[in-house]
């Protein structure tokens, strides 16, 4: 009797054990994220900003815009999610970043962001200039003129180069990349797929915020 009585409490004592240990265990550098050297200003330090690099013309990012977006959604109210569509000096994906741009200016992001992945990678459409993007915008039921005036205007174009220098000092070398507070990018070498890649990088953001300064 004593000795079952003994090993129920030891079982006791590991539940217990067990409650009080971290759900998941700590992130490692260089194996889980990389450090941002230097570290990039965000644009609300009082935020953990989250940073998707990704490009329209990347089939991978296709496939992860749908569990990437909502996501976003479901971030705590301290947590920003911003996209950057890079290009990687390729011409048909610098047009694609204005084409986010000018659709995010005219107000049409949110009606046609999934249908432009949808026609370049499930209906083949080549959406790689100036031209075939207006037309297919227009086509779309979105005011010519005035999504050609954003697609055209200096914020546009300032933004997609912006973009483009960010990926550059964030040292991103593929799409979709996550980057966490200008400090960490996500990098986990044994992930089985974009559902752990969005664990990580919420594990990632919790050590972020965990190094701010208290209030």
């Amino acid at each position: 009797m004593q000795r079952r009585m003994s090993g129920c409490f030891a079982a006791i004592a590991l539940a217990v054990l067990a409650m009080a240990l971290p759900a998941r265990a700590e992130v490692v550098a260089d194996r889980d994220y990389v450090a941002i050297v230097p570290a990039q200003v965000t644009d609300n330090p009082a935020k953990t900003e989250v940073l998707e690099f990704f490009s329209y013309g990347c089939p991978h990012c296709a496939d992860f815009d749908p569990l990437v977006s909502k996501w976003g959604k479901a971030l705590p109210s301290d947590v920003v999610f911003k996209r950057v569509p890079i290009s990687f000096g390729r011409p048909q994906w610098a047009s694609l970043a204005r084409l986010y741009y000018a659709l995010e200016a005219s107000g049409e992001l949110t009606k046609l962001d999934a249908a432009v992945f949808r026609a370049l990678h499930q209906e083949n459409k080549r959406l790689f200039d100036d031209k075939s993007i207006i037309a297919w915008v227009s086509a779309q039921g979105v005011d010519e003129a005035k999504f050609t005036a954003a697609y055209n205007s200096f914020g546009v174009l300032s933004q997609a180069k912006r973009a483009d220098q960010m990926a550059h000092a964030y040292k991103i070398k593929g799409v979709p990349a996550l980057a966490v507070d200008g400090k960490y990018l996500v990098s986990g070498k044994d992930l089985k797929g974009y559902g752990d890649l969005l664990a990580l990088t919420e594990q990632v953001i919790d050590k972020a915020r965990s190094e701010k300064p208290k209030k």
